[in-house]
């Protein structure tokens, strides 16, 4: 017996001495996977069982995201599935807003594990300068982890490393990657453009709209006819947030968006100019006659007429949603906004938001980008498990993980027939934005609060997924297009002589398409007295902006813009501008010699 008992002992003090080597041998700089010793995953290529990954949790700062806290559902339960690992989401727009937040975070020296910068303006700048983010180049991280990227968008890690890391580095990866291919890159609806509720616009008549201005009487006649949502409150033509504003207030720039013109060129962010997509027309926004003071002019004649919904200066975006899904809006500026309201029940009764274009209008579209936008993926200096961040990222640059993260696992809301992808009945209920109950074995709760809630793109999802010769995009599936169009889209098709938006303005010339420019160049940054001036310009552009919109009358509205002008030059708006300018000069000569 004292024989089997020393034997016991010296197997445990045994697995112990081992345990505590296996401890000691792992750190924050091993790049391979933890494992968890009581789970095991069975290896597909030999059939043997290896130890399962530990969980992590990934701290995700996201200067795109609506949502703050764990991502939950079926994203949450596909990234478990594949990673074992979590997301914990830290909105910059929703956790005292996006400047706020990243001042923050710099200060406490960790920008989280996984940042996405909605620009590759100067915040992104001086988190590389600081240290903050993570060299992709260093210790294999990208050559061992980053295979998809390196197969699927070798361009734009080219220009990240040209652009931003004085060619030897790579901090991060642009988003809506294309193929090198001419024309608009979006499917059936460009980003901007005013989407009406077209059953009531029919109502009216269809009055035709020759300018931005010619909306406002035409509104008023809607709200006329619809004064109360489906729940019983008011209606209005605008409902705005003030969450996504940046060096401007969003909702205002919306009106360039759809005159062909976009804040910066492509290559530059810019700083408070609009830059047409095809010609080497630039405006200051605070030009007397540029497409955002004309914005801020049109929102105040269309409070004074009862239009503007009271709460848009204080809500964020989900409220906004919330009272699109109640019916409560009667206008859109972008053509997945109004997403909340076209569900199938509304649109077979003909119900819901379509185009409806004033004459004036030349809408911007982004051209097919191999270089990639200025929405980076980058990975925090400070993340314990930058290899399994990695892993996360490069597989959103994939097929299969672009597909699961727009639109679920196989077998979910899609499957494939014959080789192509199919909608299943859950998805056709489900898309594009219900909130539609999701079985358990998927991760359950509704369709719409399960969506990846990082709010950042990797693909253009108009190209080619080269798995089944679709695009990504589900509204372009050669099974999508074969259906029987709705109630709502007879009746515009009908109206407008084109099938889709993108038809429309493309055969009308109404379209302006930007090119990708590349210049190989370093990124001209701004002086650090530039940026100061250029932060304390854009706090009292987005202040007074939101003061016009709501002046008490004439008077007081002219008061309020020449206060806003006065101050803005005052604090070195014109100094930023022809910066700007001057940067945009050379975009201007690569798109002549392209």
């Amino acid at each position: 017996m004292k024989k089997v008992k020393k034997s016991l002992l010296a197997l445990l003090i045994f697995a112990l001495i081992g345990s505590m080597l296996a401890a000691c041998s792992s750190g924050n700089n091993d790049p391979k996977p933890s494992a968890s010793p009581n789970s095991t995953t069975s290896d597909p290529e030999t059939g043997t069982e290896e130890p399962a990954r530990e969980e992590i949790t990934i701290d995700v700062f996201s200067m795109l995201s609506n949502f703050s806290g764990e991502q939950t559902g079926w994203f949450a339960h596909a990234l478990k599935e594949k990673f074992n690992v979590k997301l914990n989401i830290i909105s910059s727009n929703l956790e005292g807003g996006g400047d706020i937040k990243f001042q923050s975070m710099m200060a406490g020296g960790d920008l989280g594990d996984l940042v996405v910068f909605g620009d590759t303006d100067s915040k992104y700048l001086d988190a590389i300068a600081a240290g903050m983010l993570l060299d992709w180049t260093k210790d294999g991280l990208l050559d061992n982890y980053g295979k998809n990227m390196l197969q699927n968008a070798p361009k734009a890690l080219e220009k990240n490393k040209a652009q931003f890391g004085g060619g030897t580095s790579i901090y991060g990866i642009g988003n809506d990657v294309g193929p090198e291919t001419e024309g608009p890159s979006e499917a059936k609806e460009l980003n901007y453009h005013p989407n009406l509720r077209w059953d009531l616009y029919e109502q009216l008549g269809r009055p035709e709209i020759n300018t931005m201005e010619d909306y406002l009487p035409v509104l008023k006649q809607m709200q006329e006819l619809q004064p109360e949502s489906d729940s019983g409150k008011p209606t209005y033509a605008f409902s705005m947030w003030a969450d996504w504003d940046g060096n401007l207030m969003m909702n205002t720039k919306a009106w360039a968006g759809m005159h062909g013109y976009e804040e910066g060129d492509g290559f530059n962010p810019g700083g408070f100019t609009l830059v047409s997509a095809d010609t080497e027309d630039v405006q200051g926004i605070l030009d007397e006659d540029s497409y955002y003071m004309r914005g801020l002019r049109l929102y105040f004649d269309a409070n004074q007429m009862g239009l503007v919904d009271p709460d848009s200066i204080t809500q964020n975006f989900d409220e906004a949603v919330n009272k699109m899904r109640d019916g409560q809006l009667l206008f859109s500026w972008f053509s997945w906004f109004d997403d909340a309201y076209n569900t199938p029940e509304r649109m077979a009764e003909g119900k819901g938001f379509h185009l409806v274009p004033f004459n004036e209008a030349r809408s911007f579209s982004n051209g097919f980008n191999p270089y990639g936008g200025g929405r980076v993926w980058a990975i925090g200096s400070k993340a314990e498990h930058p290899e399994r961040v990695m892993e996360v990222i490069d597989w959103l640059y994939s097929p299969e993980g672009n597909m699961v993260a727009n639109y679920g696992p196989e077998g979910m809301m899609w499957e494939l027939k014959d080789g192509k992808p199919v909608l299943t009945a859950l998805g056709e209920e489900a898309f594009p934005s219900n909130k539609t109950p999701i079985p358990a074995e998927f991760g359950g709760g509704v369709w719409d609060d399960g969506r990846n809630q990082i709010n950042n793109t990797t693909f253009k999802n108009t190209m080619i997924n080269p798995d089944n010769g679709d695009p990504y995009d589900y509204t372009l599936w050669t099974s999508t297009l074969a259906k029987a169009p709705t109630k709502l889209e007879e009746n515009w098709r009908a109206a407008m002589d084109a099938n889709t938006p993108v038809e429309w303005f493309t055969k009308n010339n109404k379209i302006a398409v930007q090119k990708a420019i590349y210049t190989g160049q370093p990124y001209v940054e701004m002086s650090d007295d530039m940026k100061q001036k250029q932060g304390q310009v854009a706090s009292v552009i987005k202040e007074y902006s939101w003061k016009l919109i709501y002046a008490n009358d004439e008077a007081h509205f002219n008061q309020l813009k020449e206060e806003m002008i006065s101050k803005a030059k005052g604090l070195g708006y014109d100094e930023i501008v022809e910066f700007n300018k001057e940067q945009h000069k050379v975009v201007f000569e690569l798109r002549k010699n392209s």
